[in-house]
């Protein structure tokens, strides 16, 4: 063995009982880290039709741009702006209030603006009122004028869809009803119940019934009852589906009063009424607090709930004034932004994402909003992220967002925001449910997502 391998065998026998040796002569044997990609090269090569931008900072300065300043529809992250609103304006600890009042020979379910109220709910308020052991009233009446009345939140989307409901002061069941059929024989046996974890009454101001139209549905109301037909070729034999409710207050008055009966309190036909008398509370049910309203609106991506907040947090009398006074409330981080609404349904919004990432910086530390959004929000999509994640999604057709906070390996914090969209194949599926090639779009956009996520934890070591 000559002098120099027998030299290198002992110095490489050294090194296995003592690491540090091996960097004391200047050699390092461990195998090399490899680069941290690029966002802009993870972009090109996932070959994503459309445009992405994005913004990766630490709360103070840029450390990933890529487009950051381009104004794109921010679908459902704009929910996290509408969070922040609520919390600052409403408080955490606020509740809306269901209230039954008796006001002389008149009983009147009036809307607190709930946007979480279920028939479970009313069931109990009937319960509390039966128990009184009062006579039936003359008359019967609902108000839901605690928030403005508003046919639908997009105009643009289709009847049928159930996160694009009415908007009002009495809501129930997220202003939907449950539309279930079972063929028989030849045709169909339809229900349509207002439908709770308890209690499921029929909904007598909702029918539907099956039909020969080319759509799937059609829809029509007038001032009593709302009726829809369902396309008989594509029922099967059977299945169900949630339909969005567009007379709330009578849906709900109709749902207590079938509750009270079964109670034994006979309550005379609803009617609609605009000014609430006055009148001794009787009894009443009271919301979880705004904070428990916005996780869950954070983690179901609830339309009406986000509505609502912001309607209630403004006062403003229709959705794009209350985004417009939301704007407002941004200060100098809405400059140049536009918003429509506060659920981000509205196809008109438009937020950049360094934009974004400035806010959840600023009122979004502050209000601490990463403990109520979502962990890791790409896991259920099958694209894991090496590194914690709190954030919210926000998907419209050939739109895939994601904004939030991501936690490097160190522990440093960084605040990010990426959006997705494809323009063009985005003005041709504006209120269509599920276009041609949306969903394999929309899967590659969450798997760029995972992979720039990753790239930004490196980035935070």
């Amino acid at each position: 063995m000559t002098l120099n391998r027998r030299r290198m065998l002992t110095m490489m026998a050294a090194a296995t009982l003592a690491p540090g040796v091996m960097a004391a002569q200047g050699l390092d044997l461990r195998p090399r880290s490899r680069p941290i990609p690029e966002p802009g090269d993870l972009v090109t090569r996932s070959g994503l039709p459309g445009r992405v931008a994005l913004a990766l900072t630490d709360g103070t300065d840029p450390l990933a741009l890529r487009q950051a300043a381009a104004l794109l529809p921010p679908a459902s992250t704009m929910k996290a702006i509408t969070a922040l609103y609520a919390l600052d304006r409403l408080g955490p600890a606020h509740r809306f209030r269901t209230r039954v009042i008796r006001a002389g020979d008149m009983l009147i379910l009036a809307g607190g603006g709930d946007p979480a109220l279920t028939t479970d709910d009313l069931a109990r308020l009937a319960d509390d009122i039966v128990g009184l052991g009062m006579p039936a009233p003359v008359r019967f009446a609902v108000w839901g004028g605690a928030l403005p009345s508003i046919a639908e939140i997009a105009v643009e989307q289709d009847d049928h869809l159930p996160y694009n409901p009415a908007i009002s002061g009495m809501m129930l069941n997220f202003n939907r009803v449950h539309l279930g059929w079972t063929r028989v024989g030849v045709d169909h046996q339809i229900s349509v119940e207002a439908r709770a974890a308890r209690h499921s009454p029929r909904a007598y101001t909702i029918t539907a019934m099956p039909g020969d139209q080319p759509d799937l549905f059609t829809y029509r109301h007038d001032l009593e009852r709302e009726y829809w037909t369902v396309s008989r070729a594509a029922m099967g034999r059977s299945g169900s589906r949630w339909l969005p409710v567009r007379l709330p207050e009578l849906y709900a008055a109709d749902v207590f009063q079938t509750l009270c009966r079964a109670r034994g309190l006979a309550l005379p036909a609803p009617e609609v009424i605009d000014r609430l008398p006055q009148g001794q509370d009787i009894a009443h049910h009271d919301s979880p607090p705004v904070d428990t309203l916005v996780r869950d609106m954070l983690e179901y991506s609830t339309n009406l709930t986000a509505e609502a907040l912001g309607l209630h947090a403004s006062g403003a009398p229709d959705p794009a004034q209350s985004a417009l006074a939301m704007r407002g409330w941004l200060d100098g981080l809405g400059q140049g932004m536009r918003l429509a609404d506060h659920s981000g349904l509205s196809d008109t919004s438009r937020i950049s994402p360094y934009a974004m990432t400035r806010i959840l910086a600023g009122p979004g530390r502050d209000l601490l909003l990463s403990r109520l959004l979502r962990r890791n929000p790409l896991a259920d999509d099958d694209h894991p992220v090496n590194a914690p994640v709190a954030a919210k999604t926000g998907t419209l057709n050939f739109v895939s967002n994601l904004a939030g906070y991501v936690t490097g390996p160190s522990g440093t914090e960084g605040i990010f925001a990426i959006f997705c969209a494809d323009t063009e194949r985005r003005k041709a599926a504006i209120g269509l449910e599920q276009p041609a090639g949306v969903s394999v779009w929309t899967r590659q956009a969450k798997a760029l997502q995972a992979d720039l996520l990753n790239s930004f934890a490196g980035r935070l070591a």
